[in-house]
């Protein structure tokens, strides 16, 4: 930071914060940045944040015309004189967008997935195609391409305004004991790949289950499926109807994601579309060897044939390949886990995340200045 009057004074907005992103801000705190934060008060992390010593107020936006959380964000912008505004979703975006208006302040967003943004939206002109948003960080450089590729009469996003930061993780975060899978009966002598992920359409779980067909019977390949899956009927059809159903196991919902990813022996993502997959991060945090698709932002994580095995899209023989592979390699398993523990420590980060994000901090308090 070049002086005090050119020293950044950044206003971070949110919801529920996740670890790393609490960890960040924790970071650029402890970093020396003057930051505030604004966040939902019944966040799993906010009492993280509160007790780290980063000023932190609480706010709950309801959606992106808040009427009272855009005045609690002015009066916020009022009480001192912040040089920066970061939001971290669509309706913090669009309540600061608004209450930072006649104010000389540069506007941020954090962009994690691919999708739902486009100039045929009008909710992306009063989001992320606002002009008056100066930055787009985005998760990996897969969103970042996204955000290149719109176009609009011709005219596209200045390349100035999109950049990629990680989001970093802390190797210490992922300790805790693995889960206790005995409940759910495999054999043992499976190799057991857990699949986390929401119930929604793009997660590939169709894919996955698909690929079953492709497994020889001698396989030692089962599958745990974690996530809000219990009640998707046309998922348990196919299950009931595959070629090894009592290979594939659901676990519900899980608090303890990680922990049931490090119990089991590897971690396979069939997504169609992904911006950086914590999950993914999670297990390789953990050692365990990860089959990925080429969706998004996964083979930026992950290396193929160094830190895991990734396969294309929507192609149920290859995922079998790649899992069987895996399984039937213990060398090839441990190797792909130590690789991909190195890779989250020495690339994915969160010191690294806090000096990127500081520096654009401080870029776009330069440019404020100038």
């Amino acid at each position: 930071m070049n002086s005090k009057s050119s020293a950044p004074v950044v206003l971070c907005i949110t919801d529920s914060c996740d670890l790393p992103e609490s960890e960040l801000f924790i970071g650029l705190h402890q970093a020396g940045l003057q930051i505030e934060v604004m966040a939902n008060p019944r966040g799993r992390h906010y009492k993280r944040i509160e007790q780290s010593g980063v000023p932190i107020s609480p706010i709950a936006l309801t959606g992106r015309f808040d009427r009272v959380g855009t005045r609690q964000i002015r009066e916020k912008l009022k009480s001192r004189p912040f040089t920066v505004v970061q939001s971290f979703n669509p309706r913090a975006l669009a309540c600061s967008l608004r209450a930072s208006r006649g104010m000389n302040v540069k506007i941020v967003v954090y962009r994690g997935v691919i999708g739902n943004v486009g100039v045929w939206s009008p909710e992306s002109w009063i989001t992320f195609l606002h002009p008056r948003v100066d930055r787009i960080v985005c998760v990996s450089d897969a969103v970042k391409r996204y955000f290149l590729n719109i176009r609009f009469l011709g005219r596209r996003i200045s390349p100035h305004k999109i950049v990629r930061i990680y989001k970093g993780h802390n190797l210490e975060w992922y300790t805790k004991p693995p889960a206790d899978l005995s409940e759910f009966g495999f054999p043992d002598n499976a190799f057991v790949f857990c699949c986390t992920g929401r119930d929604r359409p793009g997660k590939g779980f169709g894919t996955l289950i698909e690929s079953m067909e492709y497994m020889e019977d001698d396989s030692p390949v089962c599958l745990l499926l974690v996530g809000d899956l219990l009640e998707n009927q046309e998922l348990a059809s196919r299950i009931r109807s595959s070629r090894h159903p009592d290979r594939i196991r659901l676990a519900g919902f899980r608090t303890d994601a990680p922990q049931v990813a490090a119990a089991c022996d590897g971690l396979v993502l069939p997504s169609e579309s992904e911006g950086l997959p914590r999950v993914v991060i999670e297990a390789m945090a953990y050692r365990r060897p990860v089959v990925v698709t080429e969706a998004g932002g996964m083979p930026e994580l992950v290396r193929h044939d160094m830190d895991g095995l990734v396969v294309p899209v929507r192609d149920p023989a290859a995922l079998a390949g790649a899992m069987d592979r895996i399984a039937r390699d213990p060398l090839l398993a441990r190797t792909l886990g130590d690789n991909g523990y190195q890779r989250i420590s020495s690339d994915f980060n969160t010191n690294t995340t806090v000096q990127q994000t500081l520096e654009l901090y401080q870029e776009l308090t330069n440019e404020l200045h100038a």
